[in-house]
């Protein structure tokens, strides 16, 4: 959705309807703005004791997001994907940094927001439910995949990441991992169905349906364990997240305050 406002504001600023200083350029330029300041009425909701009461910080997170992409959209279509001068350079790019920033920080939030403890409460439950936790497994046809996905889950013991080349490592390696023993338990899955099909005479629907739940198993089941493992590196980055992201909305605020005075000035 991201790259196609930002594929639409290009080709509006190509389009020669408007440029950066006239009538219309300029209204761009003060709607994007305006969702820019809009964006702190979320955190006065979350910090500020009097603003508790204003509904739910779920909404107002939303619209948080929402103007995050909506503002930086339009203040682009605004320049028209041009700098005219130093100070628009850095609230532009102080700008896209800020943005970018929020929809990592958006990513990020989501793999800590459970906590370790609901993320391995979920592992457990699924663990359950597979048979995996020492009953009759819906896997035993496989004993190939039980053994790799145990294997998997030994190797990747949750652990709090001892720095941040660590943390960046376990959050960029992991699904690269994950995604091979996928592709190595399904690959073990096929020749055990099949010799259960032609044994109980399944239908070619009923085999392929089978191989499908399978899959989606094994595929729940490492990212559920995929999601325990990494949580120490996600909560690493999420705490330097916080530090880098604050510095870039002074630094934009101050350099956008700069850029509107000096527009209307001269």
């Amino acid at each position: 959705m991201i790259g196609l406002l930002l594929l639409a504001a290009w080709g509006a600023s190509r389009s020669g309807w408007f440029h950066a200083g006239d009538r219309v350029g300029y209204w761009l330029g003060v709607a994007g703005g305006t969702m820019m300041l809009l964006l702190f009425s979320y955190p006065l909701r979350k910090h500020v004791r009097a603003f508790h009461s204003w509904g739910k910080a779920k909404w107002w997170l939303w619209v948080h997001m929402a103007l995050g992409i909506g503002g930086p959209v339009l203040i682009l279509a605004h320049s028209t994907f041009r700098i005219g001068s130093l100070n628009a350079g850095v609230a532009l790019y102080s700008m896209l940094v800020v943005a970018g920033s929020g929809v990592v920080g958006r990513f990020l939030y989501l793999r800590v927001n459970q906590g370790l403890h609901g993320e391995q409460a979920a592992l457990q439950a699924l663990r359950a439910k597979a048979g995996l936790d020492g009953a009759r497994s819906k896997l035993s046809f496989a004993p190939e995949v039980e053994g790799r996905l145990a294997q998997f889950e030994l190797d990747h013991q949750p652990a709090r990441a001892a720095g941040i080349a660590a943390a960046l490592r376990q959050a960029m390696l992991l699904p690269l991992q994950r995604h091979r023993a996928y592709r190595e338990c399904v690959r073990a899955l096929h020749e055990p169905l099949q010799r259960i099909a032609l044994q109980r005479q399944w239908s070619e629907a009923e085999r392929a349906e089978r191989e499908r739940l399978a899959r989606k198993l094994v595929r729940r089941y490492l990212l559920a364990v995929g999601r325990v493992a990494q949580f120490g590196a996600y909560e690493r980055l999420f705490a330097l997240w916080h530090v880098l992201h604050v510095p870039f909305v002074y630094l934009l605020v101050a350099s956008a305050a700069v850029h509107v005075v000096a527009v209307h000035a001269y």
